[in-house]
Parts: structure tokens; C-alpha cells; sequence
């Protein structure tokens, strides 16, 4: 995550350093307005946090110049020194947030998770819409994917809320910003949750806001996920995660349209077209008591169901091809060629980690043999397996939990050898946050190292 830093106050600077730092952001520092111009183009950030009064050029001066340079990149101002007018200002020419000094550390975090949420999801619509547009594709030509590809058309347009099932790995976030590229919201703001890694506590603020004062720590009043995505789509990833308690809310949210800050007195109508995914059977989330039916109903006018790489295994050497052409686009890297006898191991693999997984091998023998060639008992052993294992059977027996349980374990331990043992890299590859990792990681009984 990379992150651009203009103010003058070098004290601050390293302050905000050592806490950005320690939540995985690489930070540029900028003295001047002037100095950020000149590293915004080189230093490419997801991210910029702006100081109101810089010595020479101002942060307002600034604004539109950085808007320019970072085009869709979000922009956080802050000062010690601001009026209403100010902020109000610098809302309207365009920046994401305004925070105010003395800051805090906890506030400077939240508003950054939301701001690097829509970077992110910005960089995934621009990329779908060059994948899906007419006369292009989508990867893979198995006759599951194209049953995807079609609904994903179907339902694009309408504004109908979509359940996207399938198993982890498998692209439901994909589709989800597939949909939002292809409807007329596509101008508007693609906002991710992950329900599993909010805590309990914190979810009514997440998704819905707070007001200054409404609780220790509430600095200041904070945008929730629903009014961050207002004109565009809300993508509740995870959604089968959430407690009994945020369920209520959320069908509330959905049948009203209205949602009101905690510690706030007014509720307001937000125009958001939610899209939520779940690897779990929601209805036999239901039966058990787990999930709401009401909330079901709400969530699947239509249902998309993602395929698991192993039913589509004839798109193994399209995806293979994809991941290397993205590695070296992305990272410089030259991924090996791949033998006979190792695509045969790959196709008998039966990818717990879906899409996912197949990404993590393609860069783990990208970075441990440039340039190679992969023959069969490295490929085995690349994907964790000892040269005379074969390949272990699916799980045949027991509930969807326990397979769903399974497929889980593989993929995390898959990605924590590829990590050598780094829980934060492991995450990283795995596209998901350290905390939620740990909790599936102890629900899962799988230990670090």
C-alpha cells in the first residue's frame, strides 16, 4: 500500500510514519507542496495525505494539481488551522476527507481504509471493464465461466441486489465489480466490507458512520461504507459472517434505504445498490438459525454462483498464462516454463484455493525459479506435496462446513509455506486482512510457523 505524505511539520511526519509503516503502508515523504509534486508521478500512491498550510504553494492550491498528476487517486487534507469554509472547499474541489490536528492515530487509519477501498476499487473497475467490454473476455472459455459471463451481462443493468456464492478463491469479488463496471453506476463508487474482519462491536460504525463524541475514541465524525457508496455499489463480501445483531441492521438499512450515524439524531436516505457474496450455504445458514431469512430474501433477487477452478480445469493453461502475463506486467517477473508432466500435476491438484491459490503457485515459482523450466516432482513440490504423494482426494464425506472447513485449512496452509511462515505475508497472498487471518487461523486450530 503505498502512500504519499505532504506537510511540513517533520515531527508529524515521522510520527504518522511509524504508525502507517507498522500498518503495512510504504510511506513517501513530502516537506512542501512543491517537493510532492515532484515524487507524486514516481512514487504512484493509492493514497495522499495533504497538509491545508504548506509553506509556498498551498495544500487548496495544491488539490487540483495532485488531481492531475494521480488521476482517481484519493485525496485526505488535514490542518490545525481550518475553517468550515476550508473544508467545505476542499470537499467540493474533490478531496476524499478532511481531518483535523491534533490528529489521531485511530481516526488517521479508519479514513485511509475507506480512501484505499475506493482506490482499490477503482483500479478493479477500470481493469473489468477493459476484461469484460464487448469483444474482449473473460478468463477462461469453459462452458461454466460462460454461464457467468452471461448472467453477469443479464444482470448488470438492472438494479436488481445480486448474491454471489461459491467457494474462496474463486473471483466472487471479481463479478461483483464486473456488475458494478457494466451498470450506469459505473461512474460512481465501488466500496468493499468485509464483514468477517469488522468486530462485533464496530460494525454499526462501519457500516453506517458515527458522530463526533458518540463513543471513546470517536474524534471526529466518520463516513460509514453505505455513505461512501452513495450513487454507486456497496460489495458486502463475507456476508454470512455477520452476527445476528448487524443483520438486523443491515435488513433495516436495505428495506428503509435510510441509514443514520451512531450517536446521531437524523437518518438519511442513501441511493446504494448492494451486492453481497458468501462461501457459505445461506440456507442452510437459515435452518440452523445462524442467518436471517428475511435478510436472505432481501439478498438474492438474483443469485450468481461462482465455479471452483477444479469443475473448469480445461481454463488451467488460459489462467496460467494470465497470472504470468500479469506477474510480469505488475512485478518484472519472469514466471518458468512449465513441462508436460508439471501441467499434468497442476490439473490433478484439486485447488482448495480456487483461482487464488493458482495465482500464489504461478508467483511462488515465478520468484523461486526466473526464467526455468518447472518439471513435475518441482511442481509437487511447489504446491506443498511430496514427488510420491499424488494427488489427495477430494473430501468425500461430511457436512458442507466441514469441506468448506477443509478447503479453507489447505489454502491458508498453502499460503503460509509460501510465506514461510509470515502470517502478514500469508494474508497478503491471500488477499485479506492479519486479523481476520488470525481469527480463521484459531477457529481452524492452525498455528503460526
Amino acid at each position: 500500500m503505498r502512500l504519499l505524505l505532504i506537510d511540513d511539520e517533520a515531527n508529524l511526519r515521522r510520527m504518522l510514519r511509524l504508525v502507517l509503516e507498522d500498518e503495512g503502508y510504504h510511506v513517501t515523504e513530502a516537506g512542501s507542496a512543491e517537493e510532492g509534486l515532484r515524487l507524486a508521478p514516481d512514487a504512484s500512491p493509492e493514497v495522499v495525505l495533504l497538509d491545508l498550510a504548506l509553506p509556498g504553494i498551498s495544500g487548496l492550491e495544491a488539490l487540483p494539481r495532485l488531481q492531475a498528476l494521480l488521476p482517481g487517486t484519493p485525496i485526505v487534507m488535514m490542518s490545525g488551522e481550518a475553517s468550515l469554509s476550508d473544508a467545505v472547499r476542499a470537499t467540493r474541489q474533490g478531496a476524499f476527507h478532511f481531518l483535523e490536528k491534533p490528529l489521531s492515530p485511530e481516526a488517521v487509519i479508519a479514513t485511509l481504509r475507506g480512501a484505499m477501498e475506493v482506490s482499490r476499487a477503482r483500479e478493479l473497475s477500470r481493469a473489468l471493464r477493459e476484461e469484460i467490454a464487448p469483444g474482449t473476455r473473460l478468463v477462461g472459455q469453459s462452458a461454466e465461466m460462460e454461464r457467468v459471463r452471461e448472467l453477469l451481462r443479464k444482470v448488470a443493468p438492472t438494479q436488481a441486489r445480486v448474491l454471489i456464492t461459491g467457494e474462496s478463491g474463486t473471483g466472487k469479488e471479481l463479478a461483483a465489480a464486473a456488475i458494478h463496471a457494466l451498470s450506469d453506476r459505473e461512474g460512481g463508487p465501488f466500496v468493499r466490507v468485509n464483514s468477517a474482519a469488522i468486530p462485533r462491536e464496530l460494525v454499526e460504525s462501519e457500516m453506517f458512520g458515527h458522530e463526533k463524541g458518540a463513543f471513546t475514541g470517536a474524534t471526529e465524525r466518520r463516513r460509514g461504507r453505505f455513505e461512501l457508496a452513495n450513487g454507486g455499489t456497496l460489495f458486502l463480501d463475507e456476508v454470512g459472517d455477520l452476527g445476528s445483531e448487524a443483520q438486523a441492521k443491515l435488513l433495516r438499512a436495505l428495506e428503509s434505504g435510510g441509514i443514520q450515524r451512531v450517536g446521531g439524531q437524523d437518518s438519511f436516505q442513501v441511493d446504494v445498490r448492494v451486492i453481497a457474496a458468501t462461501n457459505r450455504d445461506l440456507r442452510t445458514e437459515v435452518t440452523e438459525g445462524r442467518f436471517r431469512e428475511d435478510l436472505l430474501f432481501r439478498l438474492e433477487v438474483v443469485v450468481v454462483p461462482m465455479p471452483a477452478l477444479r469443475d473448469r480445469i480445461e481454463d488451467l493453461p488460459e489462467l496460467i498464462d494470465h497470472a504470468a502475463a500479469l506477474l510480469r506486467r505488475r512485478q518484472g517477473l519472469t514466471p518458468p516454463d512449465l513441462s508436460d508432466d508439471a501441467l499434468t500435476v497442476l490439473r490433478e491438484h484439486p485447488w482448495p484455493g480456487n483461482v487464488r491459490e493458482l495465482l500464489n503457485v504461478i508467483e511462488r515459482m515465478a520468484i523461486l525459479h526466473p526464467g526455468g523450466r518447472i518439471d513435475g516432482p518441482a511442481a509437487r513440490s511447489l504446491l506443498g506435496r511430496s514427488p510420491d504423494a499424488g494427488a489427495p482426494p477430494l473430501p468425500g464425506a461430511g457436512s458442507l462446513r466441514d469441506r468448506l472447513d477443509a478447503f479453507e485449512r489447505e489454502a491458508i496452509e498453502t499460503a503460509l509455506r509460501a510465506g514461510e511462515g509470515v502470517v502478514a505475508e500469508a494474508a497478503r497472498l491471500l488477499e485479506t486482512d492479519r486479523g481476520n487471518l488470525y481469527r480463521r487461523m484459531k477457529r481452524l486450530g492452525i498455528s503460526e510457523g
